[in-house]
């Protein structure tokens, strides 16, 4: 049910940067290892996730479909099963 109503909304960027986290802490990755596994410094992981207003995009959505079943598609950051 959640999936589903996650797919059919339309995340503006501070909404991401709350996905990226969740989705990361879901994972069971810490800050630390996510930066490893997505090669970036411990620093950008945690500006994406508390810095909404900072324009980190590209990390979030690469943080939301490395760590949850879903592929970020359009300028309108909406969710799509992989």
């Amino acid at each position: 049910m959640l999936i589903v109503l996650l797919m059919k909304k339309v995340f503006q960027e501070r909404q991401l940067a709350v996905l990226a986290q969740r989705f990361r802490e879901a994972a069971g990755k810490t800050r630390a290892q996510a930066a490893r596994e997505m090669k970036v410094s411990q620093v950008s992981i945690f500006r994406a996730e508390e810095s909404p207003e900072e324009s980190l995009t590209k990390l979030r959505r690469r943080m939301v479909e490395k760590f949850s079943p879903f592929k970020v598609a359009g300028p309108f950051y909406q969710l799509q099963r992989k």
